[in-house]
């Protein structure tokens, strides 16, 4: 074992409220036993002194500032967009979550909120309102396609839960991909072929310079008339108000929106009363604090081990 950096304590860094990050720790704490593991506010002067590496779910900056030896943060997340935002211009290497749970978990919320959709759930709800009985004709999954935009951990393993269900799959990705049974694109004009055949879209993108706002009014257009779309990756990632333009059109039929640009999204949002929308609280793949702490726990160990830092994020791509 490296003795050098092998004792040095190890901060938890949080700005959630206090009974989250003590769940925190305690599971982290249980996955890595033989480490020191404090709350940021819990470390004296000497231990934030001692500090190599912290791990952090949405950190204040200013706590991190105040390391002076921390040479780099685990996020416990998968996104690290917000974190790199509020980090700025920074040396300190961000290892990001990458955990198969949260892919299961994905896919199991991709498919469940796609059949609501394929089935037509939200005119049920419609009707029900309206107290009106009345059947709509069933559709097989096979005439249906539906896209992904993402082709990483997460849209790979979503579309196979898609392909199991029946529908006819494609995908789009910034490089070539070479998935079975998933019809591939890349690039801009693949994005547009793509979109054109598109019943139901599945937004999986990490946000990015390249991807912010890349489903704006143009892009949407693209899709048929009557599609749909799920956005389980970032609000940004499309521009509000050419969506509600779209809903407002009917070009959309319906949109399950879980992440927002601004989150929890305030009560006074058009996205909570509009009738083609389905709001969400950022909740289709909650992160497994059992799994990620073991996770994290194995990248320390082997940095315990070779004081190699593990695979750490591109900041010039944005993950």
């Amino acid at each position: 074992m490296n003795q050098d950096i092998s004792r040095d304590p190890i901060a938890f860094i949080s700005q959630a409220d206090h009974a989250l990050s003590t769940l925190w720790i305690k599971e982290l704490q249980l996955a890595m036993p033989e480490e020191k593991i404090l709350a940021f506010s819990d470390m004296s002067a000497i231990e934030r002194e001692q500090c190599r590496v912290a791990i952090v779910a949405n950190p204040d900056p200013a706590e991190l500032s105040t390391l002076p030896r921390l040479e780099w943060i685990h996020s416990v997340w998968a996104g690290v967009e917000r974190l790199m935002a509020d980090l700025g211009d920074t040396k300190l290497k961000i290892v990001r979550l990458v955990d198969p749970q949260l892919a299961t978990t994905m896919a199991e919320a991709v498919l469940a909120w796609t059949l609501y959709l394929h089935r037509q759930m939200p005119l049920y709800k419609q009707q029900q309102k309206l107290r009106l009985w009345k059947a709509q004709e069933y559709i097989t999954p096979a005439k249906k396609t539906v896209s992904i935009l993402g082709l990483g951990a997460l849209g790979e393993a979503a579309a196979k839960c898609l392909i199991s269900a029946g529908f006819k799959l494609c995908g789009w990705s910034r490089n070539p991909k070479q998935i079975k049974n998933v019809q591939c694109f890349s690039g801009n004009d693949g994005l547009k072929e793509m979109l054109a055949q598109t019943n139901i879209l599945i937004c999986l993108l990490p946000l990015t310079p390249e991807t912010r706002y890349l489903l704006d009014a143009e892009k949407i257009s693209m899709l048929p008339a009557g599609a749909e779309l799920i956005n389980f990756a970032r609000g940004a990632i499309i521009r509000d108000l050419d969506l509600r333009a779209a809903l407002d059109s009917t070009h959309l039929n319906h949109a399950v929106l879980d992440v927002f640009e601004v989150e929890p999204l305030p009560p006074n949002e058009w996205h909570w009363d509009h009738p083609r929308v389905t709001v969400l609280p950022h909740c289709s793949a909650p992160t497994n604090r059992n799994t990620a702490s073991a996770i994290v726990a194995k990248n320390i160990e082997n940095y315990r081990l070779s004081g190699a830092i593990p695979a750490h994020v591109d900041t010039r791509r944005g993950y």
